[in-house]
């Protein structure tokens, strides 16, 4: 894209703004700052399919990203826009050297059906296996059909055994 300057500043802050819209969104490491913009976007995206919030149990590991994600071994990284306002979410919580549970897995509704979730899932693998990971394992809801499909083309399959986060009821792993 050309960027032409003109006299008038305001002319210049629209192109400026109209540019920023057309970049693609980035993923980096998300930090303790970027906690109350990430409860917003996964709790209304949670009521959006009558999924129930958890902040004092499942949800909490999002008053604490940092100790919750990094210090024990994991990840989580956010997508932003070309603003910096974070667009979607995806959390790796490491379970043990060999294996790590995919979590927080949330993309903004009006970003949905571009590319950006199986971008946030091919991140997550990839991050994975650098971590050394070789099985990674989710939880999801049933409501959450566009989801579990990506799931399943990923190669992930349902998986037997206890189920721990209240409002799921599907479990679902993949060797890597």
């Amino acid at each position: 894209m050309q960027l032409r300057l003109f006299r008038d500043s305001h002319a210049v802050t629209i192109i400026a703004a109209i540019h920023m819209r057309d970049e693609q969104p980035t993923i980096r490491p998300a930090t303790n700052d970027d906690a109350p913009a990430l409860r917003e976007l996964i709790f209304t995206i949670l009521r959006e399919f009558n999924l129930p919030p958890d902040p004092d149990n499942t949800d909490a590991d999002l008053n604490d990203i940092e100790s919750s994600y990094f210090e024990r071994g994991g990840r989580f990284d956010v997508l932003v826009d070309g603003s910096g306002e974070i667009i979607g979410s995806v959390g790796l919580h490491r379970v043990d050297e060999g294996m790590i549970e995919l979590r927080k897995m949330y993309l903004r509704s009006n970003e949905r059906g571009k590319g950006l979730g199986t971008r946030l899932l091919d991140h997550a693998l990839t991050e994975a296996r650098r971590m050394g990971c070789r099985r990674m394992t989710l939880e999801t809801a049933s409501q959450l059909k566009t989801a579990i499909g990506m799931y399943t083309r990923a190669g992930f399959r349902p998986m037997c055994g206890t189920i721990h986060t209240k409002r799921c009821d599907q479990a679902y792993e993949m060797e890597l």
